[in-house]
């Protein structure tokens, strides 16, 4: 799974904005459609209506001509013309008798019909003494009435479009407003709560250094030691919180980083979480590994990297760290993360173990890095089996 287009909360607000004007674009379609189809068959109502009233005019005077040549020879060269209309008679079989139509395929069940670009109008003679005939009238549709009709549906189809874009994007802001007052909600307690942290785990952090460990217990020293794990990890969660709520306005110094010499020196950072949980360290880090970032952020991604391995690694675990030319990768043999979220891993506030502390930012940092230096991030997890992530760049 790659994850360069992540930024930020983006993920949800997408993923909900993606379903709505799926759902509402379908919908707009269909009515849009659904209306151009009335207005067409309106239309072509409309043109037949017309025909019809001219041909059963035109057949007021037509009749008479064709009861006399009935009544009288029959000859079928002496069969009456019609100046306006083609004419044709079918007898009670409805087979032609005599046709000058372009057809002999009729549509009987029909009164009046356009097929292929000619008008049919059926008239049955028996209300005029005939007996059991049918005169067809036959003309050629100009198709003025198409061009009118498509021409109009396309404008009034075009407002309306804009009018369903002018909702949906009025309807789109009102389902995100909860969203993001959640979210401003979740920022501002985070923002209060950050403010809180430094002073206190600064101070024990400080201290904690300062204190001469040699010279006391071994118990005291194991619970020296337990303070300073969890300082630590409150003085990472307090860095990730930091740089999630000021990145906007942080310097940023883009200089060539020595990658190996930084993951060193995070390693040992971390040196007393990974030995609490007596995980063991696969290291394959090659020398003089260079990347061009600023250092704070380069820290967010190694840091959010290795604290996740240790978070999510089972007690004796292997945390399995390879540093190549042009890639980072992290693995793990802990609890894995579930198929349905591997696609939300990176969202802010996401996290694949409630059970385990976090905010769930520290991945959704490193997807906003990644996409700002062009980096590519994999990641590869089987529930219960372990988590690899990658971080690749040319």
């Amino acid at each position: 799974m790659s994850a360069t287009n992540a930024s930020g909360i983006s993920f949800a607000k997408y993923r909900t904005l993606k379903s709505f004007l799926t759902l509402y674009g379908v919908m707009s379609v269909l009515i849009l459609a659904l209306l151009g189809i009335l207005y067409f068959q309106y239309a072509k109502s409309l043109m037949l209506s017309s025909h019809r009233l001219a041909m059963q005019l035109e057949s007021e005077s037509y009749v008479p001509k064709l009861k006399k040549w009935l009544e009288d020879d029959r000859n079928l060269s002496s069969f009456p013309k019609d100046l306006a209309y083609t004419t044709a008679l079918y007898g009670y079989d409805q087979q032609p008798i005599v046709s000058r139509l372009d057809t002999a395929a009729i549509d009987f069940k029909e009164n009046i019909y356009l097929s292929a670009d000619h008008v049919y109008l059926i008239i049955p003679l028996s209300p005029y003494g005939m007996g059991e005939y049918y005169l067809i009238f036959e003309t050629q549709d100009d198709g003025l009435w198409r061009q009118q009709a498509l021409k109009i549906t396309l404008i009034f189809g075009a407002v309306l479009f804009l009018m369903l874009s002018g909702v949906g994007y009025l309807l789109s802001r009102l389902i995100l407003r909860p969203m993001n007052e959640a979210i401003a909600l979740l920022d501002d307690f985070i923002k209060d709560t950050t403010h809180e942290l430094n002073t206190p785990v600064s101070a024990i952090l400080t201290n904690i250094e300062s204190l001469e460990t040699d010279a006391l217990s071994p118990s005291a020293q194991k619970k020296i030691k337990r303070i300073e794990i969890a300082s630590r990890t409150i003085s990472t969660l307090y860095d990730d919180l930091t740089y999630l709520i000021l990145n906007h306005d942080l310097s940023v110094e883009n200089t060539t980083l020595d990658l190996s010499r930084l993951l060193h020196e995070r390693l040992e950072y971390f040196r007393h979480r990974i030995e609490q949980k007596k995980l063991i360290l696969d290291l394959t880090i090659s020398p003089d590994v260079s990347l061009t970032i600023d250092l704070t952020k380069a820290t967010r991604v190694i840091d959010n990297l290795l604290s996740n391995a240790i978070k999510y690694n089972h007690h004796g675990g292997t945390i399995k760290i390879t540093l190549q030319p042009q890639m980072l990768c992290v693995e793990d043999n802990g609890i894995g993360i579930p198929d349905a979220m591997i696609e939300r891993v990176f969202e802010r506030y996401m996290r694949a173990d409630k059970s385990v502390g976090g905010f769930g930012i520290g991945l959704n940092i490193v997807a906003m890095i990644a996409k700002e230096y062009n980096l590519n991030i994999t990641i590869e997890s089987e529930e219960k089996v372990g988590t690899k992530i990658c971080v690749t760049w040319s």
